[in-house]
C-alpha cells in the first residue's frame, strides 16, 4: 500500500501532545500550574479534518488543565492523558471510537510513542522527533512539533481522501 493509500484509509488521527501539538517545552508557573503553547494552524487543521468526518484523539503521558481546555475548544472527542501505557490507551480508543487500529494514524516524537506507533495503520514522526521514532515511522513531517506538523498531517490525509479542495471552498463561500 502506498503512503497516499494509507493516508486515504485513515478514519481517526491520534496525537501525542508535548513535542507534537506543542514544541515540547513545559513551563511551570510559581503555583505549579503548567503553560502550554499550541499552534493555531494545527488547530484549524484538526477542525478541517473533523469537519470532513475523520475522528481525532489525544494520547499523552502528561496531564494539564491547558490541554483539557484546548481539547474542549477544538472538540476532540477522545482524550487520554496521564497515560503510562500508550498501547493500552490505543485499545480504549479503538473500543470507544469503533475504528480499528489499522484505520488510525498516530503522530509522535519520542520513545514512549513507539508502542502505539507499531500498532496503528500509519505512524507519523514530527520533523524534530528523536531518531529512533523517525526510523520506525512510515512518514516524517517537514514541520517540527508545535510548528505545523499536525496541520501538515491533517492536510495530507484530506488531500489523499480527495477532500482538501472541499475544505478550502468553505472559506471561499
Amino acid at each position: 500500500m502506498t503512503h497516499t493509500e494509507k493516508l486515504a484509509s485513515i478514519d481517526l488521527l491520534i496525537m501525542d501532545v508535548d513535542g507534537v501539538l506543542t514544541q515540547g517545552e513545559v513551563i511551570y508557573q510559581d503555583d505549579g500550574s503548567q503553560i502550554k503553547c499550541f499552534n493555531v494552524k494545527d488547530g484549524l487543521g484538526l477542525r478541517l479534518l473533523m469537519d470532513a468526518g475523520v475522528q481525532t484523539a489525544i494520547v499523552t503521558g502528561r496531564s494539564a488543565g491547558a490541554l483539557e481546555a484546548r481539547v474542549q475548544n477544538l472538540g476532540i472527542p477522545f482524550l487520554f492523558h496521564g497515560v503510562s501505557d500508550k498501547a493500552a490507551a490505543l485499545e480504549k480508543v479503538v473500543e470507544q471510537s469503533g475504528v480499528p487500529a489499522q484505520r488510525m494514524a498516530f503522530i509522535g516524537d519520542d520513545l514512549p510513542d513507539l508502542p502505539i506507533m507499531k500498532r496503528v495503520g500509519l505512524s507519523v514522526a514530527v520533523a524534530d522527533a528523536v531518531q529512533e521514532v523517525k526510523e520506525r515511522a512510515a512518514l516524517t513531517t517537514t514541520h517540527p512539533g508545535g510548528k505545523g506538523a499536525v496541520r501538515e498531517t491533517c492536510e495530507a490525509i484530506l488531500k489523499a481522501k480527495g477532500l482538501w479542495e472541499e475544505a478550502i471552498e468553505r472559506f471561499l463561500a
